[in-house]
């Protein structure tokens, strides 16, 4: 009970970090960031998103093991 609780948590909290990451790229190209550019560095709150979205991400694929290998 208390696994599946922890799986809905964070996989919220994924889907909001996500939809976070997309504004957050528009608002960067309407303020001239991303004319074009295939590569730019991540800074400031862009890079806390992503890095949060990578956690979030592993956290809810272990705990999906951890759920199918019923510990």
């Amino acid at each position: 009970m208390i696994l599946e609780i922890a799986q809905i948590i964070v996989s919220v909290a994924l889907i909001i970090v996500i939809l976070l990451q997309r504004q957050s790229a528009g608002l960067s190209g309407a303020f001239g960031g991303g004319g074009g550019e295939f590569f730019h560095t991540r800074r400031g709150s862009e890079k806390i998103l992503f890095r949060s979205t990578v956690f979030f991400a592993i956290l809810l694929f272990a705990l999906a093991i951890v759920n199918i290998a019923g510990f």
